[in-house]
C-alpha cells in the first residue's frame, strides 16, 4: 500500500511526470536513439509546466477576483468544493485507500476499453480522475458496496466516462482543431455537450455563421485584433469596476499598502499575463507529446488518442474562451438568484470554474453556433453547471456531508448515476 501510495502521490496525481513518461514511452517504443528520447521526455515536461505556470497566475487572479466580487454584490450561497468532500471522505470516513485504489482502477479499466473497443482514448488529466475516484468512492460506500467490490464498481464507472466523453467529445474537437490527433480530457464533457446544444438550436447556421474570432473592428481598434490586448481591454474594467463596488475597505485588506484600485488593475494585468505563459505551455507541449504519442497508438492501444486537459485548446479559439468566461459567469450569476426560488441551494459563481470550463464552453458554442451561439449558449451552460451541482446539496446532506456539493458536471453526474439508479438497485438486493 505504501507503493502504491507513492505511485498515485507522486507520479499519477503529477500530471506533468505522467505526461513526460509517457512521452518517453511513447519514444521508446518508436526506438528513438536516447538522445531524442531525454530530449522529447524534457520538453514535454517543460512544456506541462509551463503551462501549469500560466494556470496558477490564472488562479490566482481570479480567486482574488472572486472574494472582491462575493464582497461587491453581497453573495451568500454554498460553495463548491470536490477537494472539501475529498478531505471529509478521507479524514472521517477513512476512504482514503478505497479512494487511492479505484484511482488505479480507472486508469487500469480506461486502458482496457481503448484496447478492446473503438473507443481509443487515453484520459491524461490525473487529477480529474483522482475527483472522480473519490465521487464513485463516496457514493458506492453510501450504497453500500464495501472493499474490493467498492473499488471496482467505482474503477469501471470512472474508466468508462474516461474514455466515453472524450469519445462524444470528438466530434466537436475534430470541428476545432481540424485534426484526429488530440481529444478533450476534462470531466466537464457535458456541460460542453450541452453548450453545443444551445448553440446549435439558437445560433448562427450556413453562411449567416459568423465566427467570433473574424470580428471586424474599425481601424482606430484593430489593435483588438491581438488576443492578449483584447484579453486586457474586456478584464482590466470588469477587475477595477468591482472593486470600487468592493469597496475601498474591503479591497485594502488584500491589497494590503497599494492603493486598492490600482491593486484590481495590476491583478487584471496579472489574468493576461497568465493567458500567455498558459498559450507558450500549451504550443510546447503539443509539439512533442502528439508525436510522442505515436508509439503507444502503435504498440500498446493501436490508433490511441491522447485526452488532455481543457488549456491545450484555449489557442484555437481565444476570443471564444473570453466570451465563454463572461457568458458562463452571467448564467451562473442569474442560476444563482432563480434556483433557491424552486426550492434548491444558492450556489455562489466559482471564478476558476467558469473560465476553464465556461472557457472552453465557448469554443465549442461558438464551432456550432457562432457568435450569437456562443452567446446564448454560454449563459444556459453557465445555469446548467449551477444547476448539478445545485442537485447534489440535499444529497450529500443526507449523507453528513453538510452544505457541500462538487462542481465538474461529469463528476456530478456519477454521483447522480449512483444516487438515483445504482443506488436503489444495490439496495434492493
Amino acid at each position: 500500500m505504501v507503493v502504491i501510495n507513492f505511485i498515485i502521490e507522486n507520479i499519477l496525481t503529477q500530471a506533468s511526470i505522467t505526461i513526460s513518461l509517457i512521452a518517453m514511452l511513447g519514444l521508446i517504443l518508436q526506438k528513438k536513439s536516447v538522445g531524442q528520447v531525454i530530449s522529447g521526455s524534457l520538453k514535454t515536461l517543460l512544456g506541462f509546466q509551463v503551462l501549469s505556470a500560466g494556470s496558477s497566475i490564472i488562479v490566482g487572479s481570479l480567486t482574488y477576483f472572486g472574494e472582491i466580487f462575493n464582497e461587491g454584490f453581497k453573495m451568500q450561497g454554498i460553495i463548491p468544493s470536490i477537494e472539501a468532500i475529498n478531505g471529509q471522505a478521507m479524514n472521517e470516513l477513512g476512504l482514503g485507500r478505497d479512494i487511492a485504489l479505484t484511482f488505479l482502477a480507472i486508469f487500469v479499466f480506461n486502458i482496457l476499453i481503448a484496447r478492446f473497443t473503438k473507443w481509443k482514448y487515453i484520459f491524461l488529466t490525473g487529477q480529474a480522475i483522482l475527483w472522480m475516484a473519490t465521487m464513485t468512492t463516496v457514493f458506492g460506500y453510501f450504497s453500500g458496496l464495501r472493499g474490493i467490490l467498492l473499488i471496482l464498481v467505482g474503477g469501471f464507472v470512472g474508466g468508462v466516462f474516461a474514455v466515453a466523453m472524450p469519445a462524444v467529445a470528438q466530434p466537436f474537437i475534430r470541428k476545432i482543431t481540424g485534426s484526429n490527433d488530440i481529444a478533450l480530457g476534462h470531466f466537464c464533457t457535458i456541460g460542453y455537450l450541452f453548450e453545443a446544444g444551445v448553440a446549435w438550436l439558437v445560433g448562427e447556421r450556413g453562411e449567416n455563421k459568423k465566427s467570433v474570432e473574424d470580428l471586424k473592428l474599425p481601424k482606430a481598434f484593430e489593435f483588438l485584433q491581438d488576443t492578449y490586448l483584447s484579453v486586457m481591454v474586456v478584464m482590466v474594467p470588469l477587475y477595477v469596476v468591482t472593486a470600487l463596488f468592493a469597496g475601498e475597505e474591503f479591497g485594502a485588506t488584500l491589497s494590503g499598502n497599494q492603493n486598492y484600485v490600482m491593486f484590481a488593475f495590476l491583478q487584471a494585468i496579472q489574468f493576461v499575463v497568465g493567458v500567455y505563459v498558459l498559450l507558450a505551455g500549451v504550443r510546447l507541449l503539443l509539439g512533442e507529446i502528439v508525436p510522442a504519442f505515436r508509439g503507444i497508438a502503435m504498440k500498446l492501444v493501436p490508433n490511441a488518442i491522447p485526452a488532455l486537459d481543457c488549456p491545450v485548446f484555449f489557442p484555437y479559439s481565444p476570443n471564444a474562451v473570453i466570451l465563454g468566461f463572461i457568458t458562463t459567469t452571467i448564467g451562473t450569476i442569474l442560476a444563482m438568484f432563480i434556483l433557491p426560488t424552486f426550492g434548491l441551494a444558492m450556489i455562489l459563481p466559482g471564478m476558476l470554474t467558469n473560465f476553464f470550463a465556461g472557457g472552453t464552453a465557448g469554443i465549442f458554442g461558438n464551432a456550432v453556433g457562432g457568435r450569437r451561439g456562443a452567446i446564448i449558449g454560454g449563459i444556459a451552460h453557465g445555469f446548467f453547471i449551477t444547476l448539478l451541482p445545485a442537485l447534489l446539496v440535499t444529497i450529500f446532506n443526507s449523507m453528513g456531508f453538510i452544505n457541500a456539493t462538487a462542481t465538474d458536471v461529469d463528476t456530478v453526474a456519477a454521483a447522480l448515476l449512483y444516487a438515483w439508479l445504482l443506488s436503489p438497485i444495490l439496495k434492493a438486493f
